[in-house]
């Protein structure tokens, strides 16, 4: 296996969904196991990068196939590992694509050495008709492939989980859930697909111990729309009003939020509670005033935003999206609103993932999205209005918070202590990512700390 990891390790670092480029990975074979395949091996490999901190575990699909029937871009080619046999980037090759559906439409089962995997499907999905499998372009942290029917009936999207973690994705177990409850805010499942394999443990000494978690999902894909951020971004862009779309948008979420604590347990937020999420804004204040020295100059006034939302009365806790933002969402001509990706920031540990958190914090979400698209129209056009632009925004973000109260009941007036420093916490966090990627966007984070620290209950 020497040389199949020296091939991988080559490769990785060009990925999107790699999540240290800036370092050759240290990787190590923790599981493997076969599809079924005619002229070819379908293997995945799941590698540990013992050279993050912690350690990355990645799902990395491969099709070994002989050199000389090789017929695929260069681009899809992750190497050689022995003479005659050629590595290929499983999504990429059809061979993989049909045994992933397969897998999932029939329940079926694969493994390799101490390692088990199952396809659970949640709709009957008809096997027999041809499709064909392309790869969503543009993605960060996992891969999705679509497949198109011969016979026009609705697409799938499958997305295969890069990084794995143990416990169920709250992708998948959100969106089943809502979709079962009949929500119209979400696409229908399809199926999915998990696994058993060794752990850390059991590679250094331990003979039992395994994790098991998510590694694929599929649900219907909706052809021909697009998401809020490029609805959004052309009509600020436009000079067109959006608050009416807002609004609608605002209620779709509040819509979500209601069925998910009707679904899921919710509970009264304890001390411990308070106390985690005051650390970690502290914490992540403490990194942003590292690195962007602006931050710092403001500490005082972040630190009092901070401390009036946890002097006031705080909400039930409830599952939630978890990274919200116009992105998340898609415009549907008959469906309206639906919401995406359920599956919370993909770099924090799926245990924290799918603990019950404020639902204000995806409201935050994405009232700095919001924020983005007008901090986005000012970079594009320099000469337009700073005026028009922050009645465009101070309108967006009105009729959304309009919408989302009137299907919640919330009293976001009642609320706007709390909701003001989960923003500032998201727009500290903006400030750390654009500095280190887009320094040149970095000054619409700052901004909003800006407007947040003078105005904190200001909606607009």
């Amino acid at each position: 296996m020497d040389s199949t990891l020296a091939c991988l390790a080559a490769w990785m670092p060009r990925q999107r969904w790699y999540a240290a480029k800036a370092r050759v990975p240290s990787l190590r074979l923790v599981a493997w196991w076969d599809l079924p395949a005619d002229d070819c091996t379908v293997r995945t490999f799941l590698v540990a990068d013992e050279g993050a901190l912690p350690v990355v575990l990645y799902q990395v699909p491969v099709v070994a196939r002989a050199t000389s029937a090789v017929d695929a871009d260069a681009g899809h080619i992750i190497g050689s590992p022995e003479p005659g046999t050629t590595f290929i980037d499983g999504p990429f090759d059809p061979a993989y694509s049909a045994a992933l559906l397969r897998l999932i439409g029939t329940g079926g089962e694969a493994g390799g050495p101490r390692t088990s995997v199952a396809g659970h499907p949640s709709h009957d999905l008809d096997l027999d008709t041809p499709r064909t499998a392309t790869v969503l372009a543009g993605e960060q942290s996992n891969t999705s492939l679509i497949y198109r029917a011969d016979d026009g009936s609705t697409p799938i999207i499958c997305k295969v989980f890069r990084q794995l973690h143990p416990g169920l994705n709250p992708d998948i177990e959100l969106t089943t859930a809502l979709a079962a409850a009949g929500s119209p805010h979400v696409p229908p499942a399809i199926g999915s697909v998990d696994g058993e394999w060794p752990d850390g443990a059991a590679e250094h000494g331990s003979k039992h111990g395994s994790a098991r978690g998510s590694l694929a999902f599929a649900q219907e894909f909706l052809p021909g729309v697009e998401d809020a951020w490029r609805v959004a971004l052309r009509a600020a862009a436009e000079g067109e009003d959006f608050s009416s779309r807002a609004r609608a948008l605002g209620e779709a979420t509040a819509n979500v939020h209601v069925s998910l604590a009707q679904l899921f347990p919710t509970h009264e937020a304890a001390g411990p509670d308070r106390a985690a999420t005051e650390a970690t804004w502290r914490r992540r204040l403490a990194i942003a005033m590292a690195e962007v020295p602006a931050i710092a100059e403001r500490e005082g006034a972040i630190a009092e935003v901070y401390a009036r939302a946890m002097d006031a009365a705080w909400p039930p806790l409830q599952r939630i999206h978890g990274d919200y933002h116009l992105g998340q969402v898609l415009q549907h001509p008959e469906r309206g609103w639906v919401l995406l990706d359920f599956e919370g920031e993909p770099l924090r540990p799926m245990a924290e993932r799918t603990r019950p958190d404020l639902a204000l914090r995806d409201v935050a979400g994405m009232l700095r999205s919001f924020d983005y698209v007008a901090g986005s129209i000012r970079l594009d056009q320099p000469d337009r209005s700073p005026t028009d632009v922050r009645e465009w925004v101070r309108a967006a973000r009105q009729g959304f918070v309009e919408g989302y109260a009137r299907v919640s009941g919330v009293d976001l007036d009642e609320q706007s202590d709390l909701l003001s420093a989960l923003e500032l916490d998201k727009a500290v966090y903006e400030a750390i990512y654009e500095s280190r990627n887009r320094p040149t966007w970095v000054t619409i984070p700052l901004r909003a700390i800006e407007r947040l620290v003078e105005r904190p209950a200001a909606v607009g």
